[in-house]
């Protein structure tokens, strides 16, 4: 199947690296000196579980000049750029075109359904901790590269989407077909959201959350909050979410940290009304209380986030 990936990020760029690698048809959509150096250069990965190397060729494009009819559609853009994405989606796609979303803000696959309607539009999440080091090279911190997606409603399944778990599998990412999206998503929310708010609030790479102390304690305050959110949601998780989400945690390389804080520290947009700020608004829609990422909001709003 030819595939396009829409944002070549830590996300989007590790998908395309590992896809090309294996002989899958994928292109990568990127923009400015990133997009320049892959297209002269091919993309620079540098990894702990695969060691530094470069993939040459790799097909990168910008909105302008792709022209191909991709039959699935990866989209790892952050959510304040998602808007931009869909003229571009309406334009590339056919009738059969799967757009697969991949973000970390819970519910992008039912938003994104509305403005695309005529297609077919799944969620997704993935566990990854890569990021731009520079133009051309991504770096990946971990061993953990996992893209959980689904279909909301049953009858929405379709062949297709078999065939990309066993694309990503060959081409060793952990693609898993999930019959609960929507609890597999909310799941991957109640780890990145708690570990942007966490990181945030203290201002902390993941090492500081990986040691005993009020970092790590507050770490786990947020999980339950999110918890309690999926109880009242009615898709209450069927693992010991804080458990899980604190073995991801120890995996992580000790300098990791959110995109969220990267952003936020950058001074540029970054997705913490999704985030952060959504949780204390399900909250109030649900009824459930939510201290901690009060908490972490005042200190937000006060910081003028």
């Amino acid at each position: 199947m030819k595939y396009l990936v829409i944002g070549a990020g830590g996300t989007g760029g590790s998908i395309g690296a590992y896809m090309t690698e294996a002989g899958k048809d994928v292109t990568l959509i990127a923009r400015g000196e990133h997009l320049r150096q892959m297209q002269e250069h091919g993309l620079r990965m540098e990894t702990t579980q695969k060691g530094d190397y470069t993939v040459q060729p790799i097909k990168a494009s910008d909105m302008e000049h792709y022209e191909e009819r991709p039959d699935i559609i990866f989209v790892c853009v952050k959510e304040y750029s998602l808007e931009d994405t869909i003229p571009f989606i309406r334009r590339v796609a056919g009738p059969d075109t799967i757009v697969i979303p991949i973000l970390n803000v819970y519910g992008t696959g039912s938003r994104m359904q509305k403005q695309l309607p005529g297609l077919l539009v799944t969620d997704g999440c993935i566990y990854i901790a890569g990021e731009i080091k520079e133009p051309g090279t991504i770096l990946l911190r971990g061993d953990i590269f996992r893209i959980v997606y689904g279909v909301r409603e049953p009858g929405e399944l379709r062949p297709e989407l078999f065939t990309v778990a066993q694309d990503l599998k060959d081409s060793g990412i952990d693609g898993i077909l999930s019959g609960q999206i929507r609890r597999d998503a909310l799941q991957k929310f109640a780890f990145v959201s708690p570990m942007a708010a966490c990181g945030l609030y203290y201002h902390v790479s993941a090492g500081e959350v990986q040691k005993t102390g009020e970092p790590r304690d507050t770490f786990v305050k947020l999980m339950k909050e999110v918890d309690a959110l999926a109880v009242a949601m009615d898709v209450p998780f069927l693992v010991d979410i804080v458990a899980t989400n604190l073995r991801i945690l120890d995996t992580l390389s000790p300098e990791a940290s959110t995109s969220m804080q990267r952003d936020v520290y950058a001074g540029k947009n970054s997705e913490i009304d999704g985030l952060i700020y959504e949780v204390v608004r399900m909250g109030q829609r649900y009824g459930v209380p939510v201290p901690t990422y009060e908490m972490v909001v005042d200190k937000a709003r006060a910081d003028g986030l």
